[in-house]
C-alpha cells in the first residue's frame, strides 16, 4: 500500500511536502511512510491519502497478511531473535513514551541457532504477530507491532 500511494503521488506530479502539508503530517514521516515503513503515519492520514490519490483502503491487517505471506515465501532465512523481556542482551529505549526492547539478533543468534545464546529462550524466527520476516529495529515493518511485548 505504502508503494502504491507513493506511485500515485508522483502520477499526480505532487510533492511529498505538499501532499504532507494537505493530509497534516511531516514530510519525513510521508517520506518513511513511502519507503515502506507503515508506523510512520497514523491511521487518519493514511486515510486521507487514500482518498486523496483514490486508492481503497484495506480492511485492517489484511494488506500485513498479504505482504508478509509473500515475503516469507521469497525471503531467506535470517537470525532468530530473543523473545524474553528480560533477557540481558534486550537493548532498552523509549519513543514517544512507549519503551520499547530491541533484541540484539548478533548476540542471541550469532549462527542461526533454535535457542537464544545469552538466555537459552527459543528463538523467534519471523514477526510474532504477522510472520512477516525480520529486520533490524524493534518493531515489524509489516503491522507495525514490537517483536518483544514489555
Amino acid at each position: 500500500m505504502c508503494l502504491r500511494l507513493k506511485e500515485a503521488r508522483r502520477s499526480a506530479g505532487l510533492s511529498q511536502s505538499t501532499v504532507a502539508a494537505e493530509i497534516g503530517c511531516r514530510q519525513s514521516a510521508l517520506s518513511m511512510f513511502e519507503q515502506g515503513d507503515g508506523t510512520k503515519l497514523n491511521d487518519e492520514a493514511v486515510a486521507k491519502l487514500c482518498e486523496k490519490f483514490g486508492v481503497e483502503l484495506p480492511a485492517p491487517g489484511a494488506e500485513a497478511a498479504a505482504s508478509a505471506a509473500a515475503w516469507r515465501r521469497a525471503a531467506p532465512a535470517s537470525r532468530g531473535f530473543c523473545p524474553n523481556p528480560a533477557c540481558p542482551s534486550q537493548q532498552k529505549y523509549e519513543v514517544e513514551g512507549r519503551i520499547l526492547l530491541k533484541p540484539d539478533r548478533t548476540a542471541q543468534d550469532p549462527a542461526g541457532a533454535k535457542f537464544c545464546a545469552i538466555c537459552g529462550e527459543v528463538l523467534e524466527k519471523c514477526c510474532p504477530s504477522c510472520g512477516a520476516p525480520l529486520h533490524e529495529g524493534a518493531v515489524c515493518g509489516f503491522c507495525g507491532a514490537p517483536y518483544i511485548a514489555v
